[in-house]
């Protein structure tokens, strides 16, 4: 049995798929982001799903790509935590980054591949390996374009009473906004990002709002400028995303990087699918 698994920080796929590339079962658990969970919380995500937790002696590979796997030290630390609950197996942990370079990018083609979800992040591709040239600090100080940012823009908005005021009484409607429940999530619950990214479908769902066009265009840009701009051929091959963010925003996002010249390539809301076709023809 081979376990292939994208995770994000608000959620992670799961498939397992034999030697053929037969899905065995799909299912879903809460991120496992190492940058913001302990071993204990890691586990205990693991043992909440019943597949999981009843096959973890038949898994005989775990690829996992995951945000928050971008030093050494964090890749370290899930692969000791996933070799000690699937003991049969070997372990491969990497970035999400190469998850999605290998759902969008053709074999040996080069690209810029980003992720636009919970978080954001932005690589080169040469056709081999990836190159980054912005180490992320995490979502406090960037994660641009991403989805907490957007919901880090909206309780600003609402609580610095810049939101328009039909709009704030939807916001109100759709989301717990009292200040003890927030200052809960933001700094007492794991995952504050991910509760930050929960956010984003209100920004999303009223787009065409001036206000969260607002938000959104300024956040897009940084995003450009900040991350995809970084790369001097950033006008020579295509740019790739995968995530949510991306996924629902595509149009507004092609009409930035049109601006800047630069070519919009595949848009994919999960890699896991196109996972599953690498693993296959790579086995």
């Amino acid at each position: 049995m081979k376990l292939l698994v994208d995770s994000g920080s608000t959620k992670a796929d799961w498939i397992s798929i034999d030697d053929n590339g037969k899905v065995q079962f799909t299912t879903q658990t809460l991120g496992l982001n190492p940058e913001v969970l302990d071993q204990e919380e890691i586990i205990s995500r693991l043992n909440d799903k019943f597949d999981i937790s009843q096959n973890k002696d038949k898994v005989k590979q775990l690829f996992f790509y995951g945000a928050g796997c971008g030093t050494d030290r964090m890749k370290l630390f899930l692969k000791e935590i996933f070799q000690n609950y699937f003991k049969n197996a070997e372990v491969d942990v990497q970035e999400d980054t190469y998850a999605a370079v290998y759902a969008t990018t053709p074999k040996d083609e080069q690209a810029i591949v980003c992720i636009l979800g919970t978080g954001s992040n932005c690589s080169y591709f040469d056709g081999k390996v990836l190159h980054q040239k912005v180490q992320s600090l995490g979502y406090i100080v960037m994660d641009d374009g991403s989805g907490n940012r957007f919901g880090r823009h909206l309780l600003r908005g609402y609580y610095f009473n810049k939101m328009p005021k039909e709009l704030a009484k939807e916001f109100e409607a759709e989301f717990n906004l009292d200040a003890d429940f927030i200052k809960a999530n933001l700094y007492k619950e794991p995952n504050p990002n991910a509760y930050l990214a929960t956010l984003a479908k209100f920004i999303i769902k009223h787009k065409e709002n001036d206000f969260c066009k607002k938000i959104i265009k300024s956040e897009l840009k940084k995003f450009a400028k900040n991350y995809i701009m970084q790369y001097d051929n950033c006008r020579d091959v295509y740019v790739h995303f995968v995530g949510s963010i991306a996924f629902y925003l595509k149009e507004e996002l092609d009409e930035i990087l049109t601006k800047y010249d630069i070519k919009t390539g595949n848009v994919l809301r999960r890699p896991i699918d196109g996972l599953i076709a690498y693993h296959v023809l790579n086995k």
